[in-house]
């Protein structure tokens, strides 16, 4: 279980940082590159949230993943149908599922069922998320190369929180483990070792 959770995490960073890349690599981006650019970071995110979501061991975690991919599936529904993409609309697409992201990152880091480091990881990432957002909804008027390193930078930063949860929760989740597995051991042990009566 928890080897999924840390997988699915570190492949949404690894996504995250390839997309953060791109679009710091492509100083002539268009926004109808920008807009297909990041629907299908959208939708792969939306679709590794739901995997995480239905990795979880309690209902709430479940939420609060769930909740992030529809956020990512609508952004990125938007993006794609919205007629004649401009620079503006783009921003606040952007602008709002950064925000509506953050709120939801943070919602799933006060969930039942993170760990201490995971949840301060989630909380941190949601800030982050959100500050991104309010920067675009405070410079709504950003050009195409502006709104392409603003992303790339938020991504890239983003896909690194990303795996690093990953990597904790691997780690955590074999620390559990092994913890488990001495612990039936030792319960083994303590049972074998009683006198038989009779």
């Amino acid at each position: 279980m928890s080897k999924s959770i840390s997988s699915s995490l570190i492949l949404r960073g690894v996504l995250a940082i390839i997309v953060g890349i791109i679009a710091l690599a492509w100083p002539g981006v268009t926004i109808l590159a920008l807009v297909i650019l990041f629907a299908v970071y959208a939708f792969i995110d939306a679709g590794l949230q739901a995997l995480r979501a239905f990795s979880g061991p309690t209902v709430g975690p479940v939420v609060g993943h769930l909740l992030l991919g529809l956020i990512d599936l609508a952004a990125g529904v938007v993006a794609l149908v919205w007629p004649g993409p401009t620079a503006l609309v783009l921003v606040l697409v952007v602008g709002f599922w950064a925000v509506a992201g953050g709120f939801a990152e943070i919602f799933a880091g006060f969930q039942r069922g993170e760990i201490a480091g995971t949840r301060a990881l989630f909380i941190a990432t949601g800030l982050v998320s959100i500050a991104f957002g309010v920067v675009l909804f405070a410079r709504p008027g950003v050009g195409a190369l502006s709104l392409a390193l603003l992303f790339g930078f938020f991504t890239l930063a983003y896909g690194a929180s990303q795996i690093v949860m990953g990597v904790d929760a691997r780690r955590t989740g074999r620390t559990l483990h092994s913890v488990q597995k001495d612990a039936g051991l030792s319960r083994r042990a303590s049972t074998g070792a009683r006198p038989r009566l009779g």
